[in-house]
């Protein structure tokens, strides 16, 4: 982590600064966030910005391999929600890196989860000129990775997304979006590309072909999806539904469904290397050969932290009815690296890929930053504290 800068930022920090960048998302999305911004943006030095690439670089390289991708498919042997029209591979990418320390002081990127699903590819760009604006720093910091610039970025994103299409026959696809915690994220998303945000149950389908209906009542063909539904959402949910993702139906997908299950949790028992904690599908863990309590066991197709549990042991296990839908993971501890007025916060990194047209693998484009003081990352463990919450990493 860069000294200089959290030293400087943290002397001059102001609450009223903070609660501007609130206020500024309100005037322009009239939009209360649902969830926490930290107070602060995390600053990396090269050396940070060096470890984070080559970590990611290695994960990316492990998931476009042959037999990662052939072992991915595999998951529909257990996952019954396998959507026909698969893109041939996953445009979206993350890997959430826990930042560790080791005995010898150093930092080390342990790799925590990994999603082939969108994240937060347009709020995230939004908050850095948010943090910018809000505490007058350098307008050349940047949260983008690998040489990437702002404009090639977007650039890239309307070509994934839009591929050629009209935005008024793309639609960003959620469940009741207006409630989702990420609405923040679809409202920059629509101001950026014209398309319209749109709950699945207002999908209109007629044969194969889908349709909305516009603000005047005209049917509009969807002729591509930029999907944001979870399925462990949908499937708890009780909507009237027209259109089921698992139609076949005359549509082309940006973030294609099958594979927020094909890359999930279910392939890292088989990703390895010095940045990627031990991991073992629970019916083929060696339960007599490992220390439990060294161990987080993780449902595989949750989502947002939802299911995991912490404290491990031959009880709980024994409990399990469906242990192939389970892994035992090493457990991560986060090392306390940012430093803040009322003591050091954890974090946790997400580098965020695009999987390019052509491409041989994910590129590795932009960064997201969550700050805990808490046991974990997430809300429920992190209540009335401060100095936590999502962020950006800028490199300095």
């Amino acid at each position: 982590m860069e000294k200089n800068w959290r030293t400087k930022f943290n002397q001059s920090w102001k609450e009223e600064n903070y609660q501007a960048m609130y206020h500024k998302i309100k005037v322009d999305f009239n939009h209360d966030l649902p969830f926490r911004m930290s107070e602060t943006p995390g600053f990396f030095d090269q050396e940070m910005i060096d470890l984070m690439l080559d970590a990611a670089n290695d994960i990316g390289a492990q998931v476009a391999s042959k037999q990662i991708l052939e072992f991915s498919e595999s998951v529909f042997d257990i996952c019954p929600y396998k959507v026909p029209g698969e893109e041939s591979v996953s445009s979206f990418f993350q890997a959430d890196f826990g930042i560790t320390i080791n005995a010898k002081g150093e930092i080390i990127p342990q790799l925590i989860e990994v999603q082939g699903f969108p994240s937060l590819y347009f709020y995230q760009s939004y908050l850095a000129h948010l943090y910018k604006d809000a505490y007058s720093l350098d307008q050349n910091l940047s949260i983008y990775l690998n040489h990437m610039e702002e404009v090639r970025y977007f650039a890239h994103l309307k070509e994934i997304i839009l591929n050629g299409e009209a935005p008024e026959n793309v639609v960003m696809l959620e469940i009741e979006p207006e409630k989702q915690n990420t609405y923040i994220d679809f409202l920059c998303t629509s101001k950026a590309l014209g398309i319209k945000i749109l709950c699945i149950s207002k999908v209109i389908k007629e044969g194969k072909k889908l349709y909305y209906k516009s603000e005047n009542g005209d049917l509009i063909a969807i002729k591509r999806i930029y999907n944001r539904i979870i399925f462990d959402e949908l499937v708890q949910k009780e909507l009237d539904l027209h259109f089921n993702l698992t139609d076949e139906v005359e549509v082309t997908w940006a973030g294609h469904p099958n594979w927020f299950f094909k890359l999930s949790k279910f392939i890292l028992p088989r990703l390895s290397g010095p940045y990627v904690p031990q991991s073992y599908f629970l019916h083929e863990a060696p339960l007599h050969a490992i220390a439990l309590s060294d161990y987080v066991l993780k449902p595989l197709f949750s989502f947002a932290g939802s299911g995991v549990i912490l404290d491990v042991n031959e009880e709980i296990l024994s409990k399990i009815p469906d242990p192939q839908n389970y892994i035992l993971q090493k457990k991560v501890s986060y090392a306390p690296v940012i430093e803040t007025p009322d003591g050091p916060s954890k974090c946790e990194v997400r580098i965020m890929y695009l999987w390019l047209p052509g491409a041989d693998k994910p590129t590795v484009v932009s960064n997201l930053l969550r700050m805990s003081k808490g046991e974990m990352i997430g809300v429920k463990y992190n209540k009335n504290k401060t100095w936590v919450g999502g962020s950006v990493g800028f490199s300095v």
